[in-house]
């Protein structure tokens, strides 16, 4: 009996070790992410609201929406003029939309949102990059998160 007990307990640890990140389930929608500043500033931040939402009579998709304070104006960082939302899984699609800033002159807040999504999305990333509008150029990332992080 003993033995069993040992082998179960054992079991337990090699398939379903709480500590194993392999092992951790994936967000459960709604959630929300905090995006970092990829640079290290202090000021920057940024939060996505990730959820389902059916807006149609077909299956629910996947809605993306984030806020992002205190960026510096884009063209600080080169050619770019504005802001925009990317999702993507490595090597697999992508999604881009744009953020519009709200009308405060020192630092606006720029917010977006993107409700077409219906891949699973356990294995992506989600962030605000430069973008210039005119060449439809996508630059850096200035905000970036793992979708796994997201609570």
């Amino acid at each position: 009996m003993k033995l069993i007990i040992s082998f179960l307990i054992s079991l337990y640890f090699i398939l379903v070790d709480p500590t194993n990140p392999q092992a951790a389930a994936a967000p459960v929608m709604p959630c929300s992410l905090v995006l970092e500043p990829v640079s290290g500033s202090i000021n920057e931040k940024g939060a996505a609201l990730v959820y389902k939402v059916k807006l149609t009579p077909s299956f629910p998709r996947t809605s993306i929406s984030i806020h992002a304070i205190h960026l510096l104006k884009p063209g600080h960082y080169g050619n770019y003029d504005t802001y925009e939302g990317f999702a993507f899984i490595a090597n697999k699609i992508s999604w881009r939309f744009k953020l519009y800033p709200t009308p405060e002159a020192d630092s606006p807040t720029w917010a977006g949102r993107i409700d077409d999504i219906t891949a699973q999305l356990e294995d992506s990333k989600i962030e605000v990059r430069l973008s210039d509008s005119k060449t439809g150029t996508l630059g850096p990332a200035v905000l970036s998160n793992n979708f796994r992080l997201c609570k």
